[in-house]
């Protein structure tokens, strides 16, 4: 049973969040993701003149483009640093031996990493915002809202595994190398390992969408063309079969699925966390 109280866990948030500041590559992260929102954005309005629609369509597609990019790897670099961090410092010890239980330690941690990610996505998307509000309708930004909210829940996903991967490493060197491995996998081989073996194997269309499922940026792109489209034309078959099964619960199950993939890694480290300081 995971039990906790509010206060040891806001006090790990704010001490982690305060640490995510202090890191270098996070800041640079978090500055480059900003100005590139707000360059695509003046790319995506200039000189179309009159035609916002297509405007904004070009934004939002180059800034999810950018989100699946880098979002994902800002959640598992801080994630993956989360314990071997603590390890490699001796301050892990330290941290154990306070009057504070190991779901305490690993939800004040990942809530106060979760607020450092949510304030550079933030940062971005307030910034691009401030670009094309002049030019928005307001079915435009409640596709611009559908983004960032699922920007944030990819965010969340990667931090969580990252978070899983630094509890089953030992050294903060390994984590990040296996956290790097998972990125480069998901975010750049998943694609085209997936349409090969589509092709090779002659998947069916609902085979190919659930395999799509198992990748959380795969998740993030679909609810991304579904809110920007209205359809998943651009999926082919296995869009026509999402759309003919869920319909309308489309997005809501998408939300679903990236919370899962948010909790269940997040359990497990949890688990994991507590067998390894039960075995020390």
């Amino acid at each position: 049973m995971i039990a906790f109280n509010l206060y040891p866990v806001a006090t790990i948030a704010a001490k982690e969040l305060q640490d995510a500041k202090r890191h270098r590559w996070f800041v640079l992260f978090a500055v480059l993701f900003a100005g590139l929102a707000i360059m695509l954005s003046l790319a995506g309005f200039w000189g179309m003149g009159v035609i916002r629609f297509a405007g904004f369509s070009r934004t939002t597609v180059s800034l999810s483009n950018l989100v699946a990019l880098i979002v994902p790897l800002m959640g598992l670099m801080l994630g993956s640093m989360s314990i071997t961090n603590e390890r490699e410092r001796g301050t892990l010890e330290i941290l154990l031996a306070q009057p504070v239980s190991l779901s305490e330690i690993l939800l004040g941690k990942w809530f106060g990493l979760s607020l450092a990610l949510t304030a550079a996505v933030l940062l971005g998307f307030g910034l691009s915002g401030l670009v094309i509000a002049s030019s928005t309708t307001a079915n435009q930004i409640g596709a611009y809202l559908h983004l960032l909210v699922f920007t944030l829940l990819l965010g969340y996903a990667h931090l969580s595994v990252g978070f899983l991967i630094s509890t089953l490493s030992a050294k903060n060197s390994t984590s990040v190398s296996i956290a790097l491995t998972f990125w480069l996998f998901v975010v750049l081989l998943s694609d085209l390992g997936l349409m090969g073996t589509a092709v090779a194997l002659k998947l069916k269309p609902q085979t190919l969408l659930w395999l799509a499922m198992l990748n959380p940026v795969q998740v993030f792109r679909v609810s991304v063309i579904k809110a920007l489209q209205g359809n998943l034309e651009l999926l082919g078959p296995a869009g026509a079969y999402a759309m003919d099964v869920l319909g309308q619960r489309l997005i809501a199950f998408l939300a679903i699925w990236l919370i899962a993939w948010t909790l269940v890694p997040l359990v497990l480290a949890l688990f994991l966390f507590r067998r390894q300081s039960e075995g020390g």
